[in-house]
């Protein structure tokens, strides 16, 4: 299977943006544009189409982030809900562990983990004010072993 390819909804109605233009880059997101298609409590959802203004901790300046996929769906209690999802392996959800020696994967580590944290604390914040929900799915939560 490809990692890489452009989703066909059975229910385009459902996505808000170009229907017939939906990326996945992963086959994990793959797997969840699938549940959100076929989903009855998913009332709309988005992939990329979000954009949330971060500060890079790299270069202090403002970047754009797009998170993976933005929900309304109803909730248990009927209530209709939005989140932001942000699909990656469990791994790059935790900081790296300090290393002795910098090796040059150690600093893509941490180059990335502070691009990625950063990110994530905009999400937090532009989610709050917003009352909506921001949530950072593993493979644990996916069923994928």
């Amino acid at each position: 299977m490809s990692y890489k390819g452009h989703f066909k909804p059975r229910n385009p109605q459902k996505y808000k943006g170009d229907p017939t233009n939906i990326v996945y880059r992963s086959s994990w997101e793959l797997k969840f544009m699938g549940y959100l298609d076929a989903h009855q409590d998913v009332q709309q959802w988005s992939s990329e189409e979000l954009i949330i203004p971060y500060r890079s901790p790299i270069d202090n300046k403002i970047h754009r982030y797009f998170p993976d996929f933005q929900i309304k769906k109803r909730n248990r209690d009927g209530v209709i809900e939005t989140m932001v999802v942000e699909i990656k392996p469990a791994k790059e959800t935790k900081p790296p562990i300090v290393q002795k020696k910098q090796t040059r994967q150690y600093l893509r580590e941490v180059y990335t983990w502070g691009i990625n944290n950063a990110k994530w604390q905009a999400a937090r914040e532009f989610c709050r004010d917003r009352n909506w929900k921001f949530t950072i799915m593993t493979e644990h939560e996916l069923g994928i072993k």
